[in-house]
């Protein structure tokens, strides 16, 4: 005797019948539930890559639009943060490409994060040195400015590891690069954030104030 409580329905051709597919409201709901909280995580990734407010929402817009457009593509219970940042970095080399009217690899712009910066040094995994402590005592501004000077590769590496928290699998998905380049990034990126930022503080004698 079949139980009618648990057994699923074959479909005509006597496998069992697929899941319902979602309709585009439920779609939509479950747009609005998981991607509208992270606009603000993925304005800030655009701040980082244009510079510029105007070009950031226009960034944002159309990172959007996109994310919609593909969000069935989308397998729940992936990284959906990773997902919409590696739509983010396409849509945009696409635009700087289109502007600059010739192919790149990576885009030239400054990355950094305007709201969490200083996050640098104290994530577990970011700079850790025997001059942390100094260098925890210098203001966002320093970090940004140090973060500026890196090549633009560099700071997109050491930024989605150590203020995203992405694991390097991850940003080689985002990247669209191979694993042993990101984890040389980070590291020499995080190599020479160090050195810039250890140069601040000493110029501004935060090491000769911990040393009295």
């Amino acid at each position: 005797m079949i139980d009618l409580g648990t057994a699923v329905p074959p479909d005509i051709k006597g496998h069992l019948a697929p899941a319902p597919e979602e309709t585009d409201a439920e779609m939509a709901a479950r747009f609005e539930r998981d991607v509208i909280p992270l606009l603000d995580t993925l304005f800030s990734g655009a701040m980082r890559l244009t510079l510029q407010r105007a070009d950031a929402e226009d960034l944002v817009q159309e990172t959007i639009v996109q994310a919609y457009a593909g969000f069935r593509t989308f397998r729940q219970g992936t990284n959906l943060r990773a997902w919409l940042f590696r739509i983010q970095a396409n849509t945009h080399i696409n635009r700087y490409r289109k502007k600059m009217r010739r192919p790149i690899e990576v885009p030239a712009e400054t990355i950094y994060d305007w709201e969490r910066a200083s996050d640098l040094g104290r994530s577990p995994r970011a700079l850790r040195s025997a001059e942390m402590e100094v260098l925890e005592l210098l203001p966002d501004d320093d970090i940004r400015n140090a973060l500026d000077a890196l090549p633009v590769a560099f700071r997109m590496a050491v930024y989605y590891a150590d203020i995203q928290g992405f694991s390097h699998k991850e940003i080689s998905h985002i990247m669209c690069t191979p694993l042993g380049t990101v984890m040389s990034r980070i590291h020499r990126g995080r190599s020479q954030l160090r050195v810039l930022l250890a140069a601040v503080a000493a110029d501004r004698g935060y090491f000769r104030q911990q040393a009295g």
